[in-house]
């Protein structure tokens, strides 16, 4: 698939574009289903946390578009210290389109962006531990499981969750768009 001068990236199904401040009031909106709030927060302000996002310089925020519509975003994060160099991902559905490859499909596409445009050796992208489904999705992509980080996260709840710690290097990356 086409990456584009502009920041959008072409997946199979879905493309990925810079975040605008237009798309904030329908990030918010998914951000504020059940499935996604419970994974992603945000308080009781997602419009702002959205727009946290948007305004964050250590994070590239991306718009996951499908069908001309705005199903949830994408982010990567650089880790640029030499010694260390690679790069995070993070991302959220719409819980309407969860099930049909549109996640595997963002995720794929970003990391062909990183790897091919930015030279990145590995990726790195870290599910709760229990969330089978995004585990699936990112294997699929070619994450491969590296560990169990305990007690990584506080939940809503105020507990503490173990979160699932995954990578794909560059070499085996396959990219299934072509």
């Amino acid at each position: 698939m086409n990456d584009t001068t502009d920041g959008t990236l072409h997946g199979l199904s879905v493309t990925l574009r810079p975040l605008t401040s237009a798309d904030i009031p329908r990030l918010a909106r998914i951000r504020s289903t059940p499935e996604v709030y419970e994974r992603w927060r945000g308080g009781d302000d997602l419009a702002s946390a959205v727009a946290d996002d948007f305004a964050d310089p250590a994070a590239h925020t991306l718009v996951i578009e499908y069908e001309g519509r705005v199903i949830g975003a994408i982010q990567w994060t650089p880790e640029d210290e030499p010694d260390y160099r690679h790069a995070g991902i993070d991302i959220y559905l719409d819980p309407l389109v969860h099930g049909r490859g549109l996640g595997t499909d963002a995720v794929r596409t970003l990391a062909r962006h990183l790897i091919t445009d930015h030279g990145h050796h590995r990726l790195t992208i870290d599910p709760a531990a229990d969330n089978a489904a995004a585990i699936r999705c990112y294997e699929k992509a070619g994450f491969r499981p590296v560990g169990i980080m305990r007690r990584y996260e506080r939940g809503p709840d105020g507990t503490w969750h173990d979160g699932l710690l995954m990578d794909l290097l560059a070499e085996e990356f396959t990219d299934d768009s072509s």
